[in-house]
């Protein structure tokens, strides 16, 4: 317990004052420095909760760590910096070589394609309706959650992330109006949401493995 305790804390105290300053580069609004360390000590919690206690759930602080961080610019500034969503597709792709090396290529995959197809949306968005629905920081995001997760996660990962933002939509519709549902929502937050979900349980639709 005592050691579970420690781990908390340095997580927490290192992961929020990390967070405001990454978040401080990227966005000229102020994030608390005690709301950060509360976010970290609850992502602990949960992550001692759920993960053996293997190197394992020293990954996981850390693709909270990024998530986290991800979510406060985005909900911010309605962008996702480069630097951390290719830190995100680097460290998912430095976890998927510690595997079997049969067992690499789905992270590959997922990486690739999690991008273009994403990319790909946001082209044919912009040719249909004239402005930007999705923007470029999104699609790395879903590489990272391929890179991480394999290609066989993505499906859930979009599917968790639709569902809640429809919930972030319903709630400010129920706050503002109907004249909330024309505001932009920042979507990377969704999807780091839902690359969480995946993670720490596993993707929601099981997808055949191809023989």
């Amino acid at each position: 317990m005592a050691v579970k305790f420690v781990a908390i804390a340095c997580f927490a105290g290192v992961g929020g004052w990390t967070s405001m300053r990454v978040a401080a580069v990227y966005s000229a609004k102020r994030f608390s420095l005690p709301v950060a360390i509360a976010l970290c000590a609850l992502i602990a919690i949960w992550v001692c909760f759920v993960m053996p206690w293997t190197i394992i759930l020293l990954f996981t602080f850390c693709l909270g760590w990024m998530l986290l961080t991800a979510s406060i610019i985005d909900a911010f500034e309605f962008r996702l910096p480069d630097p951390l969503t290719f830190a995100l597709i680097a460290s998912g792709l430095a976890v998927a070589a510690t595997l079997p090396l049969e067992k690499i290529l789905p992270h590959l995959i997922g990486a690739i394609a999690g991008y273009c197809v994403f990319a790909g949306l946001a082209w044919l968005y912009r040719r249909l309706r004239g402005r930007d629905g999705l923007g470029l920081g999104d699609a790395k995001l879903v590489a990272g959650a391929g890179a991480w997760l394999g290609w066989e996660a993505l499906p859930s990962v979009i599917l968790v992330a639709s569902l809640a933002g429809l919930l972030w939509y319903a709630i400010a519709a129920a706050r503002r109006g109907r004249t909330a549902l024309a505001e932009r929502m920042p979507f990377g937050a969704p999807l780091c949401f839902a690359i969480w979900i995946v993670w720490l349980y596993g993707p929601l639709l099981d997808l055949p493995s191809p023989t």
